[in-house]
């Protein structure tokens, strides 16, 4: 059986079904646009992180200080709060260091 004119023989055995050897139409995405789009959220985060690291290890240091005053009843959360401040800041002393 031959294929009409302009159309792959396999085409026409598998109406429906694209051919794989059919030349692409358009501009296709690759992938390409989100990949640059999405390159700079490691900067984004190292400059929020600057500035949430040092306020989150100053306000967990000052609820530690209150609730061993007895001010205060959040000892758990204020501890959180300055542990993750302070690797906060860790983290992006040693991204700043490892790429510089």
């Amino acid at each position: 059986m031959s294929a009409p004119p302009g159309r792959s023989p396999s085409a026409s055995r598998n109406p429906g079904v694209p051919d794989a050897g059919a030349a692409r139409q358009g501009h296709g995405d690759d992938g390409s646009s989100a990949l640059h789009s999405f390159s700079f959220v490691p900067v984004i985060g190292d400059a929020v992180a600057v500035v949430t690291g040092p306020l989150a290890l100053v306000l967990g240091a000052t609820g530690i200080r209150r609730s061993e005053k007895g001010v205060a009843t959040n000892f758990g959360p204020s501890l959180t709060g300055a542990t993750l401040g302070a690797l906060a800041i860790l983290v992006v002393a040693l991204m700043f260091a490892v790429t510089r």
